[in-house]
């Protein structure tokens, strides 16, 4: 295994053109210190675990300290945000190192929150403990609901000062993935009318990441219709879990069909299609029940970005509306009957789908509970409602959950499965811990006062969120009534 002095560090980005990124090493960040750290992640790199205690580790994850091979750049991209062009954007506070091999994966290894670079925009290039905590937290715990998503490596903190809404302190997170190019990389070059520039990132996707495209009649129309399908199934996996990502800009979307950019992200506790999770999102358009039509929009600002090496408008709509469409759809019936205990699909299940969903908009139960508890009943009614707690509890109104119930064990009925089968296998797919607002914020508030056990403590629960862990069993709590207010922001 490598030790940090010989991570075999390459950065294929840094032999595109120079154009597409601007070469410059991280900021120092002063006196830094190990905040928390994944052993998964390390893993992906090959590094061990004994490594991450060296006190070497938070020097090289803090950018103070560049490992041999490392080419570190900042990356140049647009797009829509909040559905409106903003133009040049760009890696305003990320450094990408460079690129790690491992069991024939490559790994970017990126930096957020390592200092300025020419796209802050006047921002001081600064990521906070608060943001960097809640960042690394959920990367891994998408990762581990089987989810794709960029990775965290760690969280690396400093006493250094940073301004936001109040002062508070710096922090550096370490994120992992294939790559880090989003739609707006594509974006950037067709506003500028830059063909060759446009081609190039195109055939590095296709030929480093997609090489099947590359066999077909248009290697760009099979581009847009795979990113279109990995997108729809991403967005789709989204809705089962009830994670909200609260700033779904053409910037923040992955070409590789990752969760890409966790900011003022959020797990549904009570369910309510229309919640906000990110409370700079004024008009809603992030809101959980629009996730799939921002998903749908953004793919059609980077068809319209790869139109001109696609060709005609029809077959860039074409390739949109016959991927990302039954993908998605598809997608979310198939989990959605999962979690419901369902082993197949049969006539009629996507009208009971939509009368599950509209009971939930009624009467608002904590969707992840509500999910989890459900795998706890028997197929067959029992005399006493008493057997139906689990599930009934979470509703005011119980005779709305008998009523529903009953629909569900017909359905149930038209298969016969065994109850052990499939309360297995409903457990399997209904996580019981999701990282809630209200735990990220207590390891939050612990970790800003010198304490960085609970940081541990729900990375190690949520890596397993469908096993039973009755050592952490507060963390599957719904929100307690302090937690009532709490609201997060794109600066969050």
């Amino acid at each position: 295994m490598p030790t940090l002095e010989t991570l075999p560090f390459d950065n294929a980005f840094a032999r595109l053109p120079s154009a597409f990124y601007t070469r410059l090493p991280p900021e120092p960040l002063p006196d830094p210190y190990l905040v928390a750290a994944s052993p998964a992640a390390a893993a992906l790199i090959g590094l061990d675990s004994a490594e991450l205690a060296r006190p070497e580790f938070p020097q090289v994850f803090a950018g103070n300290l560049l490992m041999p091979g490392s080419d570190p750049l900042a990356a140049v991209y647009s797009g829509h945000q909040f559905g409106v062009w903003a133009g040049q954007l760009g890696d305003g506070r990320a450094h990408l190192l460079g690129e790690i091999a491992a069991d024939g994966t490559g790994w970017e290894i990126q930096l957020k929150g390592a200092g300025q670079t020419p796209y802050s925009r006047f921002a001081d290039g600064r990521a906070v403990l608060r943001s960097s905590i809640r960042e690394f937290l959920c990367s891994e715990a998408m990762a581990a609901l089987g989810i794709p998503t960029t990775r965290a490596l760690c969280v690396v903190g400093s006493n250094t000062p940073v301004r936001r809404e109040t002062v508070e302190t710096a922090a550096v997170v370490t994120r992992l993935a294939p790559s880090f190019i989003r739609f707006g990389s594509f974006e950037h070059w067709a506003s500028r009318n830059k063909a060759a520039e446009l081609r190039q990132l195109a055939d590095y996707v296709i030929d480093r990441f997609r090489p099947a495209c590359r066999d077909a009649a248009n290697p760009y129309d099979a581009l847009l219709r795979d990113v279109g399908r990995r997108t729809g199934e991403l967005i789709a996996r989204w809705q089962a879990v009830g994670f909200m990502h609260g700033v779904m800009n053409t910037d923040n979307m992955s070409i590789l069909g990752l969760t890409l950019d966790y900011g003022p992200f959020g797990f549904m506790d009570a369910f309510d299609a229309g919640h906000i999770c990110n409370h700079s999102d004024e008009r809603g358009r992030y809101s959980y029940r629009a996730q799939p039509q921002i998903g749908h929009w953004n793919l059609y600002a980077l068809g319209q970005a790869l139109a001109s090496l696609i060709g005609e408008p029809d077959a860039v709509q074409a390739a949109i509306e016959e991927s990302y469409v039954p993908a998605f759809e598809n997608h979310f019936i198939e989990q959605i009957g999962t979690k419901l205990g369902l082993a197949r699909r049969l006539p009629g299940d996507e009208d009971f789908i939509g009368e599950t969903f509209a009971l939930l908009q009624r009467h608002h139960p904590d969707f992840t509970l509500f999910f989890r508890n459900l795998g706890q009943l028997l197929a067959k009614a029992e005399g006493s409602p008493a057997a139906d707690a689990p599930l009934r509890d979470l509703f005011i109104d119980r005779e709305a959950a008998d009523a529903w119930l009953s629909l569900w064990r017909a359905r149930l009925a038209a298969e016969g499965r065994p109850d052990a089968e499939r309360q297995a296998a409903m457990d399997a797919v209904n996580p019981r811990y999701v990282l809630r607002n209200w735990i990220a914020e207590s390891a939050i508030r612990a970790a800003q006062g010198g304490d960085f056990s609970e940081v541990e403590a729900v990375r190690a629960c949520l890596s397993q969120p469908f096993t039973l862990q009755p050592e952490h069993e507060r963390f599957a709590a719904p929100p307690p009534d302090w937690a009532a207010g709490l609201a997060v922001s794109c600066s969050s």
